[in-house]
């Protein structure tokens, strides 16, 4: 615990979504949480974003909000760049002025999907959907602002809190005797809990224990948990854990069936490969990310316990 006389403001936004439910818990340690969700806070409003970062005068600012409905992004690009590229510019002015720390959360939608390997920061980005445009577009605009910016970008996210693809894997096993699940899009499952921590170690790291002296520090980095699967992969764990804890299914692991994404066809297309090399945040903050499996059986014990 830091000292409370030097103690920071820290405020988080999207307070009610997945990753910033846990933020609350991950940064709790480190100062006075200030949260603000959309009901607090329209993100697109400039206007109301820039008066509230004014009123708190916040030392790190946690943006966790976005708009996430990637199929419904298609229809409402207005609103999905105003949400996530203006309004995280919005946010990264006011820290430049203040000279607090910005951490955002961005995508591997900002990718095309088509390299063999798992993705490094310095790839090229070809965003296939717009909500990958506009998250790309926020990653830009804070880059642009001179602001001392982190941006993790991450993949696969599910937390206890909110509605998510394991959530929807257990209810949709008990419900029915055969499910059928892309098995041709790869990536890693990662909880809102590791993005949290993680992000509570940045934090930590960058406020002042161990100030950074090299502005290279900040920038983007990959965040995702070790490992790779499909979504048959992490279908079939989820329900092979849940199984092991004592749930019982209609349809086991051996009545999901893999189908290719062709066979799903939806409005927004997405990335066939969403790996994430994590590399650069591995050595520069020292942080070990725990293998995909551990972090999907930590959140499902999360969720029967609600």
């Amino acid at each position: 615990m830091l000292d409370a006389r030097l103690a920071p403001i820290i405020l988080v936004t999207g307070s009610s979504g997945q990753v910033g439910f846990e933020l609350r818990r991950s940064l709790a340690p480190l100062g006075r949480v200030v949260v603000v969700d959309r009901t607090s806070c329209d993100l697109a409003d400039s206007d109301a974003i820039r008066a509230i970062v004014r009123r708190v005068r916040p030392e790190i600012i946690v943006n966790a909000a976005a708009y996430t409905a990637v199929d419904k992004a298609e229809a409402e690009r207005d609103l999905a760049f105003a949400i996530n590229a203006t309004a995280a510019g919005t946010l990264a002015e006011e820290a430049c002025a203040l000279d607090a720390l910005l951490l955002h959360y961005s995508t591997d939608y900002v990718f095309d999907g088509m390299k063999a390997g798992a993705y490094v920061e310095s790839d090229a980005t070809m965003p296939r959907s717009v909500y990958g445009a506009s998250k790309l577009a926020g990653e830009r605009a804070i880059l642009a602002s001179g602001a001392r910016g982190v941006i993790l970008r991450t993949s696969w996210v599910a937390g206890a809190h909110g509605q998510n693809f394991a959530k929807t894997i257990l209810r949709l096993a008990a419900e029915r005797e055969e499910l059928r699940v892309i098995a041709d899009q790869f990536g890693a499952p990662t909880t809102a809990s590791l993005i949290a921590d993680v992000s509570a170690i940045i934090a930590r790291r960058l406020h002042g224990e161990q100030p950074a002296a090299d502005a290279s520090v900040y920038g983007v980095y990959h965040l995702a948990a070790s490992g790779v699967t499909t979504w048959h992969g992490y279908a079939t764990e989820v329900v092979r854990y849940a199984m092991s804890r004592g749930k019982s299914f209609q349809a086991d692991p051996a009545r999901i069936a893999a189908i290719p994404t062709e066979a799903y066809p939806l409005p927004a297309p997405r990335p066939a490969n969403s790996q994430l090399d994590t590399l650069r945040l591995r050595a520069t903050f020292g942080i070990h990310l725990p293998d995909w499996q551990e972090g999907v059986h930590h959140l499902l014990d999360q969720i029967f316990l609600e």
